[in-house]
């Protein structure tokens, strides 16, 4: 699996790439967010390690970028640890957050998590891989593309992970906790209001509250729109 480096310090992007190296993967460095985006446009990587300090543009933005290209999977590696900034790099289509320092075998163990969830190449994918009907909507989760009444609804990765995860069992309430662990991984530490910030971004994109129903005290569950 190629990974692009995006880090503006050259001796972590040093270490970084040298840790990928003997993990097995190819790693490729860039200093900047604007080679970023171009790596991502013309040479096509299959996963993206990025730094949210960057000399020419704030490293949010590059994601932003990026998620409108692309929907290789992010892991952003950041300085930046307030509870404010992981939520906002989710939100904008990052799959995972690491806060500085780390160390490499917790990177190398995200990186593969993050890829068996989301079927990157080289990882094994999710275990179920077919279409799934309910109601009007539709998922595909060979090709990650959602349909309702044949018209197709654009998710973020992580809004795709967690929809596909809610219909894994239509009706059925899946707590907070257990859709951090399995939508953001078991390594993921943030608060359960990540859940509730990436429910509320679907249920605008679905354009019914209803698609995705609260349970008080306990968690969410998918309904059954027509």
């Amino acid at each position: 699996m190629q990974v692009l480096v995006v880090e503006d310090d050259e001796s972590v992007a040093a270490g970084v790439c040298d840790g990928l190296t003997r993990a097995g993967f190819d790693a490729r460095w860039v200093a900047t967010g604007a080679d970023a985006v171009a790596a991502v446009s013309e040479s096509g990587p299959e996963f993206v390690l990025l730094d949210l300090g960057l000399p020419d543009m704030d490293g949010t933005d590059v994601c932003r970028t990026i998620r409108a290209r692309s929907p290789i999977p992010i892991i952003v590696l950041s300085a930046r640890g307030e509870e404010i900034d992981r939520v906002l790099a989710l939100e904008l289509g990052a799959d995972d957050y690491v806060v500085k320092p780390f160390g490499m075998r917790e990177l190398i163990a995200r990186i593969r998590a993050v890829g068996r969830r989301v079927g990157a190449p080289g990882e094994t994918a999710h275990e179920h891989t077919g279409i799934r009907t309910i109601g009007g909507l539709t998922l595909d989760r060979r090709t990650r593309r959602v349909h309702l009444k044949e018209r197709e609804i654009h998710l973020t990765p992580k809004e795709f992970d967690l929809l596909s995860y809610l219909s894994e069992d239509p009706g059925a309430v899946y707590r907070r906790s257990d859709i951090l662990h399995q939508v953001w991984g078991a390594n993921w530490y943030g608060t359960t209001k990540t859940v509730d910030a990436h429910v509320a971004a679907l249920r605008k994109k679905l354009g019914d509250p209803c698609w995705i129903e609260a349970v008080r005290g306990v968690g969410f569950r998918l309904g059954d729109r027509p």
